[in-house]
């Protein structure tokens, strides 16, 4: 009787073999002079401080003046941390993400190797399958599936009349070495349409992972929208862990991961190593997600509205729009992060107000802010002495 992997009924015939063996071999590491395991846990935190990095030198350098949300004084007179203390914090919440990366690491199998052209005949034999099974579905919407395999056919494409007729292709044969009794022999045997296999390769090197990429990043934008809008609904969750990444008015590249350790863990931490796990990643498409998760979250942080950074042009969640959520004004809209913006238009917390009367306010206050403290230093340097810089100081202070 024939195996299952071979046919679906009588009335068909075999579906062309899979390869009869495979080695399977431990993946070797990316790079020499790394393992994998250790590539996994540095690898985002690098992205982190080089993004960080790039953006602390348009900072230092005020390299891009006109794409700015917050102009420099800002920053200076609203935020109600030093730099230092948000470096200090957002170490120690690496340090944390770096045991929970390593614990991730443990718990999966060691990535290997040797089985991939076998699954890409197993995606060719159900795409076969599922060949046969179009007349009928055809049939549903009042096609005739094998009228439409005679036009094309006749239009000199068999393979894809073949397809409309139900996927079997009787004039595709390859030879291949079977084993029977004490010797091999030569077997004529069905074989794939080339665009079956190309197919089958796109299904496994390319839908099949974008599929999981984009399960990580759903279920992670989901806890962390919620996560998230719960710590500004729950006073105390606010009060003892959420305010402190509110200390930043103005956001800045290497604040991003400016949190409370409890708040870093349960809704950063916690919610990318999840999405990871129930998307069934390998341990190489885990590096991927964690990098470019990291770097988008630097990247909504980092204070500009550039037109030619793509991670501002994947979606509409970026540095403007999270921007928002940093202003006294805004903190009850765009919870969103880091990806999309679905939660918000779905549940209705996405800012739909003008916002460019309300930064211009709060540029003007800090302007003003911060000519009377350089005023007040200039009186100082002159030990007190001048009625006219006395007057500015008032002005300003006006």
């Amino acid at each position: 009787m024939a195996s299952s992997s071979n046919t679906t009924t009588h009335s068909y015939p075999p579906l062309p073999p899979l390869p009869s063996s495979y080695e399977l071999k431990p993946l070797p590491d990316l790079l020499p002079f790394i393992s994998d395991f250790w590539l996994s846990i540095i690898l985002p935190h690098v992205a982190y401080w080089v993004v960080s990095g790039i953006f602390h030198l348009i900072d230092t350098y005020d390299l891009f003046p006109q794409y700015r949300l917050h102009t420099p004084e800002e920053i200076s007179q609203r935020n109600l941390a030093s730099r230092w203390e948000v470096a200090r914090d957002v170490v120690l919440e690496q340090i944390l993400q770096v045991f929970t990366g390593a614990f991730l690491n443990l718990t999966e199998a060691r990535q290997m190797t040797g089985s991939e052209d076998y699954d890409v005949a197993v995606w060719a034999q159900r795409i076969r399958i599922a060949q046969r099974a179009l007349p009928s579905v055809l049939g549903l919407v009042g096609l005739n599936a094998r009228g439409l395999s005679e036009k094309v056919a006749l239009g000199g494409y068999p393979l894809l009349a073949g397809a409309l007729a139900g996927g079997d292709y009787p004039f595709l044969t390859t030879e291949l070495l079977v084993e029977g009794g004490k010797k091999a022999v030569m077997e004529t045997v069905p074989a794939f349409a080339m665009w079956e296999v190309v197919l089958a390769k796109l299904m496994y090197w390319v839908v099949v992972p974008g599929f999981q990429m984009w399960v990580a990043v759903a279920v992670m934008d989901t806890w962390q929208y919620f996560w998230h809008r719960a710590m500004h609904v729950n006073k105390w969750m606010y009060t003892n862990w959420h305010a402190r990444h509110h200390r930043l008015y103005v956001p800045y590249a290497y604040g991003a991961l400016y949190n409370h350790p409890v708040e870093g863990f349960v809704m950063d931490t916690l919610g990318a190593g999840i999405g990871y796990k129930l998307s069934f990643m390998t341990n190489r498409m885990g590096m991927l997600f964690f990098v470019t998760s990291m770097m988008k979250t630097v990247d909504d942080h980092c204070g500009y509205k550039l037109p030619w950074d793509p991670l501002q042009h994947i979606t509409s969640n970026n540095a403007a729009y999270h921007d928002i959520h940093h202003q006294s004004w805004g903190i009850k809209s765009n919870f969103s992060q880091p990806f999309f913006t679905i939660w918000d238009r779905w549940l209705g917390t996405k800012w739909e107000g003008d916002v460019q009367l309300k930064y211009e306010r709060t540029r003007a206050i800090a302007a003003a802010k911060d000519e009377k403290k350089r005023l007040v230093k200039k009186e100082e340097r002159n030990g007190g002495n001048g009625g006219v810089a006395n007057g500015k100081v008032k002005a300003a202070a006006k």
